[in-house]
């Protein structure tokens, strides 16, 4: 999944403030400002989990100009951990549409961790991607291509399916339920390792080297290395929202299945809850 959820992928399942699509897809404002805030079982992000399969609760507050460019930032918490908030996520989006068909987005996410837990969590990093989005009436197409900045750079794939739909107006019209089902594919960079005693695939986690903790784990010797892009996850979720002029309440249930078996980052595999709120101030 990539980085704020800006369906999305995205990573790190906090979502983008335009999520009540029925009431501002005609609209040109040309200010708003959004709050919100949630909780979820496990933040993945990148094919690793950068909670460290914890739960966690997140505030967040986006402006946003003429409905294509929003500037956000987010605070995260995660139980047990000293500060309260162990990290803090900066992101800048813009995108259009086309046509009917054809759609473009882009965008750019920092991830800041206080000093204090860059060696239990992971370092500041910066993520970047291009997205074109396809409108198949029955299916819409999304592909990502991102590219990561932190201890060890690298170029990730995004490949999503969804399809969109919700019910009739209801509360005199301001009012609705929407459906987006998704199926996700996750490729980036699998390292293939040899060592003495075994061979695995490895992968290069946001922000951390992982030939450090490859060693730290006590393991042999290394004698061989090889990379290639790959297949790094399969995840399938189902959100669904509750849409209003001023509010978006969401809950997603999805499940994330690994492709590689990392023995350093423990893949993050099964279920994982969410739920949103998103709130317009103006």
């Amino acid at each position: 999944m990539l980085p704020l959820g800006v369906h999305a992928q995205n990573g790190s399942k906090i979502p983008k403030p335009s999520a009540d699509t029925s009431k501002t897809d005609s609209k040109a404002v040309r200010h708003s400002l959004f709050t919100g805030a949630g909780y979820g079982s496990n933040m993945i992000y990148l094919g690793s989990t950068i909670s460290k399969n914890q739960p966690y609760g997140y505030y967040n507050i986006s402006y946003g100009f003429r409905n294509q460019l929003y500037a956000s930032a987010s605070a995260v918490h995660l139980s047990g951990t000293d500060p309260f908030f162990a990290f803090y996520i900066g992101a800048l989006n813009f995108s259009h549409v086309i046509n009917s068909w054809l759609d473009i987005s882009a965008g750019i996410y920092r991830y800041q961790v206080p000093r204090s837990l860059t060696d239990t969590l992971f370092s500041n990093f910066t993520f970047g991607d291009i997205t074109i989005g396809l409108d198949w009436n029955l299916l819409y197409s999304k592909l990502s291509v991102g590219g990561l900045f932190s201890e060890e750079n690298q170029v990730y794939f995004q490949f999503r399916n969804s399809r969109y739909f919700k019910t009739p107006e209801f509360f005199k019209g301001k009012a609705n339920i929407s459906f987006d089902p998704y199926a996700n594919l996750l490729f980036g960079k699998l390292i293939k390792v040899e060592t003495t005693a075994e061979t695995s695939v490895v992968i290069s986690s946001p922000g951390r080297k992982w030939r450090q903790n490859y060693h730290s784990q006590g393991t042999s010797t290394i004698t061989s290395t090889s990379e290639r892009i790959g297949i790094m996850e399969v995840d399938f979720g189902l959100p669904v929202a509750f849409n209003m002029d001023f509010m978006t309440i969401e809950a997603e249930l999805s499940y994330v299945l690994p492709l590689y078996n990392d023995h350093i980052y423990q893949s993050p595999k099964g279920l994982i809850f969410m739920l949103s709120g998103i709130f317009r101030i103006f």
